[in-house]
């Protein structure tokens, strides 16, 4: 079997995400049961000193007897980001523009209900 038929079979179904540094590749894989499961692999682009560049993988394996929770979770954790924040990203770039307004006090607080509730999320890193 030639090298490309390998990587036909390997590759039964994939799909990528390119989102700025980050792309997102999923992939749908078979066990040697013959059944199928899903990589999600995370690759981040890190530019190095010189000008060259390297990339961080993180990959999670999901596989049929996971998908509803898993994705009843992710919808569910999704959707209260958004009802919370809405769609539109709110950066740091955004923060300083406004928060020229406020006082050093509410900012203080934000900065603490924040650090109190980021440890909750769970990061490709965590899994």
């Amino acid at each position: 079997m030639s090298d490309h038929e390998m990587m036909e079979k390997e590759e039964i179904f994939s799909k990528v995400l390119r989102a700025g540094r980050r792309t997102y590749f999923f992939d749908v894989r078979a066990t040697k049961a013959g059944d199928y499961y899903l990589t999600i692999t995370e690759s981040k682009k890190f530019t190095n000193d010189d000008g060259s560049f390297h990339y961080k993988k993180h990959k999670i394996y999901l596989y049929k007897e996971d998908f509803a929770g898993f994705t009843e979770i992710l919808n569910e954790m999704t959707n209260y980001i958004v009802e919370e924040k809405g769609e539109e990203v709110i950066s740091e770039r955004h923060q300083k523009d406004y928060q020229k307004s406020y006082d050093s006090d509410s900012s203080t607080n934000n900065d603490q209900k924040v650090s109190a509730e980021s440890f909750t999320d769970v990061s490709f890193d965590d899994i």
